[in-house]
């Protein structure tokens, strides 16, 4: 399955900046949780502050179960707190809401 979701972050350069390092470097234990959650591939791009990632995940994959295997792993944790202070919601998103799940309108096939 494919989702993309959608992010904003902090729009100050310098965070940015902090952040694109995080992502080019990230702890072997953050990717590692991620491909245990069923996720085969991930992809995140940038335009300004404006974040856009799209997820191939595997039939083992769901957003709940991602969400509990996050709550487990002390490590995730950690990174999510720090990846916070760079990130705001998007307009529209629930209050404590990170990456917002989009709605597909169209495919070329």
């Amino acid at each position: 399955m494919t989702y993309a979701l959608a992010l904003d972050l902090k729009d100050d350069a310098a965070l940015i900046a902090e952040y694109e390092h995080h992502h080019a470097n990230p702890r072997p234990e953050i990717e590692a949780s991620i491909r245990e959650a069923g996720v085969t591939a991930m992809n995140i791009y940038r335009f300004g502050n404006r974040l856009f990632m799209i997820m191939e995940t595997d039939d083992t994959f769901s957003f709940d179960r991602k969400a509990q295997m996050d709550a487990a792993n002390p490590a995730v944790q950690v990174w999510e707190q720090l990846m916070w202070g760079y990130q705001q919601a998007v307009p529209g998103a629930k209050p404590g809401e990170k990456w917002v799940l989009m709605d597909q309108i169209y495919s070329l096939t």
